[in-house]
């Protein structure tokens, strides 16, 4: 009896140990316009037969399960059904908004959700929105964006690259700058910390651009969202591909194959564009995993 007891007590611990150190949930894992994607011809189609294909714009549910508190990471075209989505995942135990909103870059896909927290739509109040000075500069003054400032939906917070971001007792969040089309923005990477390490980069131009060894920066952490919109050159026929760098799939695996099984398990490719395989050819997915990496899965927590 006393050895039944001990054991379902263990599977007890083990069990909430599981749950809190499930910090992160991926809530989308497509490209800026998404799984079909606008144009799309091919295997886009195929989503409107069976809707369970289709992906979200990339973002990250980050938690804190001890506080019952969380924030989001990037404002979508998604952002409604991802806020929907991610009630479901939790069973409603968080609030529906997050506390706040940490946005990467001005593209498309990763600010424009902004726009359902204004008068048009929810009109939130004061909702928290963290990003990097000229980001925030370029929110500030340019509508729509400008508008949720003056109304007060959104109360901007300066990011400081490199300087860490204190949400809670077990979490923090640190921004960084990354190489990439900056039109508008400079692009952050974030680094999130509680029970486990987290590395969040969907954009960016050549790991050979950014001053910091990509190598080096997946060895800290436990888990590293990386960039995959292309999985290798030649997928955009129709379009030069110096117009949209990113890192192929195909480089980041050379770049990482003669390191250890244990670094390249923590690697889960993200924000794949509506080209790459890996959204939905299984061979190419089991081929990626058979050498020891993985994919970012839409709906999972980490």
């Amino acid at each position: 009896m006393r050895t039944f007891l001990f054991s379902f007590l263990l599977m007890l611990l083990v069990s909430i140990s599981d749950v809190f150190s499930q910090s992160v949930f991926v809530l989308g894992t497509a490209q800026d316009g998404g799984f079909p994607h606008i144009g799309c011809k091919d295997k886009c189609l195929d989503t409107y037969k069976d809707p369970s294909l289709k992906r979200f714009v990339v973002s990250l549910a980050v938690t804190d399960p001890k506080t019952k508190k969380w924030w989001l990471m990037d404002a979508t075209p998604d952002m409604v059904d991802q806020l929907q989505y991610f009630q479901e995942l939790t069973n409603g135990e968080y609030t529906y908004l997050p506390e706040g909103i940490f946005i990467t870059h001005a593209h498309m896909g990763h600010y424009t959700g902004l726009m359902e927290l204004g008068r048009e739509a929810l009109g939130a109040n004061k909702l928290a929105v963290y990003a990097l000075p000229k980001l925030q500069a370029f929110l500030s003054s340019n509508g729509p964006w400008s508008q949720l400032v003056k109304l007060e939906n959104i109360s901007l917070q300066t990011l400081t690259a490199d300087v860490p971001v204190t949400l809670t007792d077990q979490l923090q969040i640190t921004a960084f700058t990354v190489p990439h089309r900056d039109e508008f923005s400079e692009t952050a990477g974030f680094k999130i910390e509680h029970e486990n390490k987290y590395l969040f980069i969907p954009d960016i131009d050549k790991w050979s651009k950014w001053t910091t060894d990509i190598k080096s920066a997946v060895a800290e952490v436990d888990y590293a969202f990386l960039d995959a919109s292309f999985y290798a050159d030649g997928e955009l026929p129709n379009r030069a591909i110096e117009e949209v760098p990113h890192p192929f799939v195909t480089e980041t695996m050379s770049l990482f194959s003669d390191e250890a099984d244990s670094i390249k398990s923590k690697i889960r490719f993200i924000h794949f564009n509506h080209t790459n395989p890996l959204l939905w050819d299984a061979s190419k997915q089991s081929e990626i995993q058979d050498l020891g990496f993985n994919l970012a899965e839409q709906g999972k927590g980490y």
